[in-house]
């Protein structure tokens, strides 16, 4: 396979993923924006209010066309509580965190600090659920750790800033999301997108009413829901694509690029002339970002055979048979059977590709990109 071939599958598959750091970098400076005129717990509801009816109406429309599959509108019952625990830590521990943070540390400083949510997504997928580590995104991690850790620390103090701590919390609790919303990746994923906005936002926004939090003004409602349908409802979607396609710790990866995106805006919004330790910072999480998105990953590998439901095409892993009349159309959503495959080439920790790796056992094993 040519370098271009390899240039064009790593970019065809860091799409999703790239796209819902766009997406939710600009939601940060932002939020931002919104949150003086609106509690910070408040505003986390109805962030995650917007992510979920805009996705709803979205997945109505899309219905009312007949552009959804028998049965895909539904999470398979076994699935359920990963889902719940995504809810939980992605949809009303991380956003009321994050708000809270936002008071007291600047745009541009909290939009860099969120690139340790792909640190601490990468470790928990590496350490929990045994996704394959190279020395490449290793590296990767230690340098967006320390840009981070520079970022954190209080110029002159001998402490860590309150809030930069509140957003890293944040950061783990997104973390886990990302790592649970995995099991349930090969769902709809803007219906999972829809029920984690749905649910988390009711949940929060009920919380923040019930303690004496007050609506904003009808501008201010309606600029929230608006940040949120596109920085955490669009965003989220096309996460769960990305998890679907690349794996949790490497869309995690890619995903610490929104950070760069955020400090674009801030800066846009709150001109400052930025001390030395953030441009510290700055260029070790690039370095770190830059890292993880140039790896490449390719050795020979066997599929075990496996059934399961998800939107594809008949391509090289999808070459089965009908067992119900089909017109053609592709991608299509239907359960499919994978029958025992070895092959090599180059790939990534999806769907397809969630083996394991003993270096022992297979020496032909290539880290590309090194």
């Amino acid at each position: 396979m040519t370098a271009g071939a390899l240039r064009g599958i790593g970019v065809r598959a860091a799409t999703p993923a790239l796209a819902a750091a766009l997406l939710f970098g600009a939601s940060t400076p932002l939020a931002k924006l919104l949150v003086g005129s609106t509690p910070p717990l408040l505003l986390a509801g109805l962030l995650y209010l917007g992510s979920g009816l805009g996705l709803g109406l979205l997945l109505a429309v899309r219905a009312a066309r007949g552009r959804t599959a028998a049965g895909a509108m539904r999470i398979p019952l076994a699935e359920v509580p990963w889902l719940a625990g995504a809810i939980l830590f992605g949809g009303v521990l991380g956003p009321a965190l994050l708000m809270l943070g936002l008071t007291q540390v600047g745009g541009a400083a909290a939009s860099l600090l969120l690139n340790v949510e792909g640190v601490l997504t990468a470790l928990i997928a590496w350490v929990v659920f045994k996704e394959n580590a190279d020395r490449r995104i290793v590296a990767g991690m230690v340098a967006i750790v320390a840009g981070g850790a520079l970022l954190s620390w209080e110029p002159g103090g001998t402490t860590l800033s309150p809030g930069a701590l509140i957003i890293a919390g944040a950061c783990l609790c997104w973390a886990i999301d990302n790592n649970l919303t995995r099991k349930v990746s090969t769902n709809d994923a803007m219906l999972v997108a829809c029920l984690k906005g749905a649910f988390a936002g009711a949940c929060n926004t009920g919380l923040a009413l019930s303690t004496g939090s007050e609506l904003p003004g009808t501008g201010a409602v309606a600029s929230s829901l608006l940040v949120g349908f596109l920085g955490y409802g669009l965003s989220l979607t096309l996460f769960v694509v990305g998890l679907r396609t690349l794996g949790t710790a490497r869309t995690g990866a890619y995903f610490s690029v929104a950070p760069l995106f955020g400090v674009l805006i801030s800066f846009a919004l709150w001109p400052e002339a930025p001390g030395p330790l953030f441009w510290a910072a700055a260029a070790l999480m690039g370095l770190g970002v830059w890292l993880h998105v140039s790896e490449r990953h390719e050795h020979e590998h066997t599929h075990e055979p496996l059934v399961h439901a998800h939107r594809h095409r008949h391509d090289e892993h999808h070459q089965h048979q009908h067992d119900f009349p089909w017109d053609g159309t592709e991608p299509h959503v239907y359960p499919h059977r994978h029958q025992a495959l070895t092959h090599g080439h180059p790939h990534f920790p999806d769907i397809h590709h969630r083996h394991g790796h003993t270096p022992p056992a297979e020496p032909a094993a290539q880290e590309r990109g090194k």
